[in-house]
């Protein structure tokens, strides 16, 4: 696929919502060792939500807009810190995509950059301090360095490429020591471990990247 609609965009989140029911389990153990516990329940919840939101608000017949309202009414249902950051990066892109009607794959780039820039702002975190921006970060330099080198650069290899990216920096976050929140009481036990939140981070990009494999 060359482009995507604006309908695209809410069945691209289903896959997002997948990936976090399937993981959901996974992210809760990770996150009792070093946290509350909670951490795949307000993913599979938030994502789960977000493309019903989304396809309410088709007929914004903007994009941009019908992320930013959509994240929005995500934040209301998941009003946890992660919740907060989820709904703060989806907002970030949609300001970043405002008055777009259809998006190409350098358009997926600025999403993840955006994302990233979001959760930074919103959360106060910088990269090295062990959360979900380190991987989601990596992940975005990725994703426009794919659209950089190629100008023939398609959704999967810009999502590729932003997978690959995050994976180093999920991988990165086990020699980081955490700064927020419960796992800093714990930063003891985080040395080799990657960050939960980093690794959910993947996760939102592996999901998003899913949707374009077998569409182009």
């Amino acid at each position: 696929m060359d482009k995507m609609t604006i309908g695209d965009v809410p069945d691209m989140f289903d896959c997002v919502a997948q990936i976090f029911a399937e993981k959901k389990d996974e992210l809760c153990q990770m996150d009792a060792a070093m946290g509350d516990g909670d951490l795949g329940l307000t993913m599979s919840k938030g994502y789960g939500a977000l493309p019903g939101f989304l396809r309410d608000l088709q007929g914004e017949g903007d994009i941009g807009k019908m992320l930013f309202k959509g994240a929005m009414k995500m934040q209301n249902t998941v009003p946890s810190t992660m919740g907060t950051l989820m709904s703060s990066g989806v907002m970030q892109a949609g300001k970043s995509l405002k008055g777009k009607v259809e998006l190409e794959p350098a358009d997926m780039a600025t999403f993840v950059t955006s994302f990233a820039e979001g959760i930074k702002k919103r959360g106060k975190c910088e990269l090295g301090d062990r959360t979900i921006l380190d991987s989601v970060d990596a992940g975005a330099e990725a994703a426009r360095e794919a659209v950089a080198d190629n100008a023939d650069a398609t959704f999967t290899d810009v999502m590729a490429a932003a997978v690959d990216g995050a994976k180093r920096g999920v991988e990165a976050t086990k020699d980081m020591v955490p700064k927020f929140g419960k796992a800093a009481v714990h930063a003891a036990k985080a040395k080799g471990v990657a960050d939960q939140g980093a690794v959910a981070g993947l996760y939102l990009l592996e999901g998003l990247g899913s949707y374009f494999a077998g569409r182009e």
